[in-house]
């Protein structure tokens, strides 16, 4: 390879995650040649031989040498399995990228499988000229360790690689599968934990059945070290495979917690690309969703108001009319805004309306209201519908009161007339089921906003009907004086009028003036 191509490989690994699996390839390869010296050794029986001393002791120099060999060359083919290629779109090695890292665990068995395969090939070669049996024997022994070693090597690099997995596999859905899954996980679990042992001692039953060369010592020894190893390792696996799944799943769990408690800002990692993949990128599909919703709720509900946001969606389906209700109605308008419009750029008119439409909104929120709609420079509140207020007309009077002085102070460029009704309307839904809004119609709206204008000629600027006090509680009743009754433009029948006492001024927080 020239130097122009090797700086063209890139590792899709970073170095940690490459120096733990280091540690993991050395370690089970270590581990699995322990094993098959130890078993080879002293475990099975050598059978007749001249010299068991120089076959022994070169069956030891041979393995020592081809460990010091195959184990630095496994970890080199290893870690190239994580190097590819920089060439074709974004897309493309983003792709590669995912496959190499997902697919790792398996690349790095298929490199320990082969040279664990040509161990057994050539200990069984160097071994057949002494004894055939002696041969089969270490053969077997060293595919079982093998078998033992690449499980193994998969299983704590499937682990070592969730990190890594868990960056290739961010804003990528896991939808299909082509890995081994859940059940082929616990499969090889069980392999490594059980089967491999139990299929050892039935070949030590099969070689007493045909050879009949094994002494009961050494029969007692190999059932001995065999269940001793199947006890340690069974033990150990059945962690790893109740760790290899609850992980997962305990985390889901945990964020479903939070989900449930209002956290809709939490996701889980997604490392695996099995069943338990799918799950977590399902749960962090589900949670998007979640979020998705919340957010046009809100938008929804500042458009129409949270009141009428939560009784459609109690509702579940549109229907359209009305019903008849009890409810207060307080109408603002602008003083002078033609003039403000005229006097003032676009973008400063705007600000002083967002302004001034924020102490409305804060303040008929305060008293149990909603806004039911803004109309270019006044705003209609309602008060009883679609919640139901314990008194909805004190409610709106207290607001009218309140929100005059806070306009006053916090708003002071514009002034601005208040006027408050209240008595039977009709609320429902009016338009069409494809286009619709939830709105109050009846004569306390009307005499509301005509009561604006008489309300821009008094000294606080507020002024009620006298129907609104009358159905208001006695507390709230007795800060409004009864004056005279007048005919509103619009109106045949004349409507009496009602102004806050002055005894009684709306106490006004001290906020600055600014735009919430």
């Amino acid at each position: 390879m020239c130097a122009h191509q090797r700086r063209r490989r890139r590792w899709v690994i970073d170095l940690r995650a490459r120096l733990e699996l280091g540690v993991v390839i050395i370690g089970a390869n270590l581990l699995g040649s322990f094993g098959v010296f130890v078993f080879a050794t002293w475990v099975i029986p050598e059978g007749p031989l001249e010299d068991p001393a120089l076959v022994r002791g070169t069956n030891m120099l041979l393995f020592a040498a081809y460990l010091a060999v195959a184990l630095p060359l496994g970890t080199y083919l290893g870690a190239r399995r994580f190097q590819l290629w920089n060439h074709g779109t974004e897309e493309e090695q983003r792709r590669r990228e995912r496959r190499f890292v997902l697919y790792g665990p398996l690349r790095l068995v298929v490199v320990q499988s082969v040279l664990w395969l040509i161990c057994a090939v050539l200990f069984t070669a160097f071994n057949l000229p002494y004894s055939p049996l002696l041969a089969l024997r270490i053969g077997e022994t060293v595919v079982l360790g093998g078998i033992v070693t690449s499980a193994l090597t998969y299983l704590l690099a499937e682990r070592v690689l969730r990190r890594p997995a868990e960056q290739v596999l961010r804003d990528v859905p896991v939808r299909g599968r082509r890995l081994p899954g859940v059940l082929t996980r616990s499969l090889v679990f069980w392999a490594l934990g059980s089967a491999v042992p139990v299929f050892g001692l039935i070949l030590a039953a099969v070689s007493v059945f045909l050879f009949d060369d094994v002494t009961t010592t050494q029969l007692a020894l190999i059932v001995l070290a065999v269940g001793a190893v199947a006890i340690l390792g069974g033990f150990v696996v059945t962690v790893g495979a109740a760790r290899a799944v609850a992980d997962p799943v305990n985390a889901v769990i945990s964020a479903m917690a939070q989900v449930e408690a209002g956290d809709l800002t939490v996701t889980v990692p997604v490392y695996d690309g099995t069943e338990v993949g799918q799950l977590q990128s399902g749960f962090n599909t589900m949670v998007a969703g979640l979020r998705e919703r919340e957010r046009i709720r809100d938008l929804f509900g500042r458009h129409v108001g949270q009141e009428v946001a939560e009784a459609a969606a109690a509702a579940g389906e549109v229907r359209l009319g009305g019903e008849r209700r009890t409810a207060a109605v307080l109408f603002v308008d602008i003083v002078g805004s033609t003039g403000l419009s005229a006097s003032r750029e676009p973008e400063e008119v705007v600000a002083v309306l967002n302004r001034f439409f924020a102490v409305v909104v804060e303040t008929v929120e305060e008293h149990g209201g909603w806004i039911n709609k803004f109309e270019g420079d006044a705003a209609l509140a309602v008060f009883g519908v679609p919640a139901p207020v314990a008194d909805p007309a004190g409610a709106a009077l207290a607001a009218a009161r309140v929100l005059a002085d806070r306009l006053a102070a916090r708003v002071p460029e514009v002034g601005s007339g208040i006027g408050v009704s209240a008595g039977e309307v009709v609320a429902g839904n009016v338009g069409d089921v494809r286009r619709y809004e939830y709105t109050v119609i009846g004569d306390p709206v009307n005499e509301a906003a005509r009561l604006t204008d008489v309300a821009k000629a008094v000294a606080r600027g507020v002024v009620a009907a006298a129907a609104a006090v009358e159905l208001a509680g006695p507390a709230e009743a007795r800060r409004w004086r009864l004056g005279d009754a007048v005919v509103l433009r619009g109106r045949t029948e004349p409507t009496r009028l009602a102004t806050p006492v002055a005894a009684y001024p709306a106490a006004v927080e001290a906020r600055p003036n600014v735009a919430r």
